[in-house]
């Protein structure tokens, strides 16, 4: 495998503060846990090693395929919602933010939010979590970012996928550096622009688009099947958090409301990212557009 790519994630990553508990946004999660491999595999007989180095090949192999699968030159982030669509609006004390859906590309995410919305799980609860420029999360039942389940009572994997991306206004699921840890919290991006080291790395994949990032056993996967032109076009002109790509589930994108989105980002917090006055989710509404 080549670790170009992974370089050039990490480089575009902004640090993520005040994450504690059992759902939470941190670039630090792939290196953490290429450290415990690290560590394991170092601890581990000869025989031990080989296994699991075929095993951690296997996996890189499977993950990259799934993700090769799903490359596309169309993104339906960049489009809008198309009548008789399931769509939802976030009722909060500040205002209305209305979310479209992606089920063909994360439906266990989708499922998951739209379940708990309409059982009104998420009624009363708050934005436990904002940071202007960056985004807002919520989700939790306790509040301070270490509860919450998904439907199925148990935690479910990341559904990573290359039609959707974390441009400003993506819905998308909070997780754990554990590889399997989503429940019910949720976090919508609000940056809406690139710092200039961002900027120049993304542009500097526009001269990249070829290289290739995996070789696999019949396939592989260049820059521009992760970041073609359409999508490093939208990065620049309305903003995001390229750094969480492929890491976190996107599931779905405001598509009315990003004001509100910019409002609570801009609420005053204490130094755990947490307003000081609650931003409350009033309720959660499902119907269709």
């Amino acid at each position: 495998m080549k670790m170009k790519f992974l370089l050039l994630i990490m480089t575009l990553a902004t640090a993520f503060t005040g994450c504690a508990g059992a759902s939470g946004t941190s670039n630090s999660n792939s290196a953490e846990s290429e450290t415990v491999i690290e560590q394991n595999t170092e601890e581990s007989t000869d025989s031990q090693s080989e296994d699991v180095s075929v095993s951690e090949s296997d996996a890189q192999e499977a993950f990259y395929k799934s993700l090769y699968n799903t490359k596309t030159d169309t993104f339906p982030q960049l489009s809008e919602p198309e009548k008789g669509e399931t769509i939802a609006t976030i009722h909060t004390n500040k205002g209305d933010i209305k979310v479209r859906f992606f089920p063909e590309e994360a439906p266990k995410a989708v499922e998951n939010f739209v379940t708990h919305a309409k059982e009104g799980y998420y009624n009363g609860l708050t934005f436990h979590r904002v940071i202007n420029e960056f985004m807002i999360q919520g989700g939790d039942p306790v509040g301070d970012g270490t509860g919450g389940e998904s439907i199925w009572g148990e935690p479910f994997e990341v559904e990573p996928s290359l039609a959707l991306k974390h441009f400003r206004g993506a819905l998308c699921m909070a997780k754990s550096s554990l590889p399997v840890s989503i429940g019910s919290q949720f976090y919508i991006v609000q940056n809406d622009g690139l710092d200039e080291q961002s900027k120049q790395a993304l542009e500097s994949y526009k001269q990249q688009g070829d290289e290739v990032v995996y070789t696999g056993k019949d396939f592989e996967l260049k820059v521009k099947d992760i970041y073609p032109e359409a999508v490093i076009d939208e990065y620049l002109k309305n903003g995001g958090t390229p750094s969480l790509d492929i890491q976190y589930t996107v599931f779905g994108q405001v598509y009315e409301g990003l004001d509100v989105v910019d409002t609570i980002a801009k609420v005053e917090t204490d130094d755990n990212d947490k307003p000081k006055e609650d931003v409350i989710i009033e309720s959660v509404e499902v119907g269709e557009y």
